[in-house]
């Protein structure tokens, strides 16, 4: 079954919008009305006008459309694509955590619980991590959470010693310094572009580092003819169809395959995205302390970017 005309139809008949990520399958991306990365997401959530957003993405990000625009219905495909960062940061865990250093400011990454948002003083995102850590005071003592990787390469990009929590998101920690060098030594002229999810071995050696859209961005203006990518898979949709002359080799989470596939992101399809439509569910459903607790760091981290002008 063809389940564009049917989703066209409904959306119509709704009123809905349909956000999806850049790492959802290409059809997806097609069909949606935004294809974004975390923190363009954020932003149009917060700005959407109507009745219905199907959220086409991981839950986390579901959560925080419905933090920033509690009145509208926010529905996702599969109600189990979750996100192995967020997974690594459980609320009583984190709570224990950020306990041992209660004179430290939290940043979470966007990749987290409502709940680790609810015990963060800002949120940020991949695009805008650095300006949100540059933010504070050189003296400011700084919690990162939750992933390590992220974590660390802002500390080095800020000179900051910020205390991290040791959460990983499986898709980029999965790609091997091993792996990204021989694919480099395969092209020599390939400018390698790595997700700063990744692991620091694999960021020392790539020509650019940056979130999702700005790797699209690095891509859209290089030069290069062939470009070695060491995230998920599904940017390259966005990728050939910005730059169809240019060849986009991605880096394999193994030997079976030469792709990098996040499971959860994966598990959205058109025929879920189409029965979420039609019934209006699986619903977020979040309570009201919850949504105002959360919502004061992401309006936080979005009135920071809007004032930096970051790139969605």
């Amino acid at each position: 079954m063809g389940y564009e005309k049917e989703i066209n139809k409904l959306r119509k008949e709704k009123n809905a919008v349909i956000l999806a990520h850049y790492y959802q399958t290409s059809d997806i991306q097609e069909i949606a009305d935004y294809v974004g990365d975390s923190l363009g997401l954020a932003r149009t959530a917060e700005q959407v006008e109507a009745d219905i957003i199907v959220f086409s993405g991981v839950h986390f990000m579901a959560e925080t459309a419905k933090i920033l625009n509690p009145s509208t219905k926010v529905v996702l495909p599969d109600e189990n694509a979750g996100c192995s960062l967020a997974d690594a940061a459980p609320k009583d865990k984190f709570k224990a955590f950020i306990d041992q250093y209660p004179d430290h400011k939290v940043i979470s990454y966007v990749n987290a619980s409502a709940d680790v948002k609810t015990m963060s003083d800002v949120v940020c995102t991949s695009s805008n991590a650095v300006d949100i850590v540059n933010s504070f005071d050189k003296d400011e003592k700084l919690i990162f959470a939750p992933d390590k990787n992220l974590g660390a390469y802002v500390n080095k990009m800020t000179g900051r010693d910020m205390v991290l929590y040791n959460g990983t998101c499986e898709v980029h920690d999965i790609l091997t310094a091993e792996r990204t060098l021989h694919l480099k030594a395969k092209n020599p002229n390939a400018p390698l572009v790595a997700h700063p999810e990744c692991q620091p071995q694999v960021l020392a050696v790539a020509d650019f580092v940056g979130s999702t859209s700005q790797i699209l961005k690095y891509c859209r203006e290089s030069n290069a003819k062939k470009i070695v990518v060491a995230t998920e898979t599904g940017i390259t949709h966005q990728m050939k169809k910005e730059s169809p002359e240019k060849e986009f080799v991605v880096v394999p989470a193994d030997e079976t395959c030469a792709c990098n596939d996040c499971q959860y992101m994966k598990m959205n399809t058109m025929e879920k995205l189409y029965l979420c439509l039609k019934n209006e569910k699986p619903e977020i459903i979040m309570d009201e302390k919850t949504i105002e607790q959360a919502k004061k760091p992401i309006e936080k981290m979005l009135d920071i970017s809007k004032r930096l002008n970051i790139i969605k």
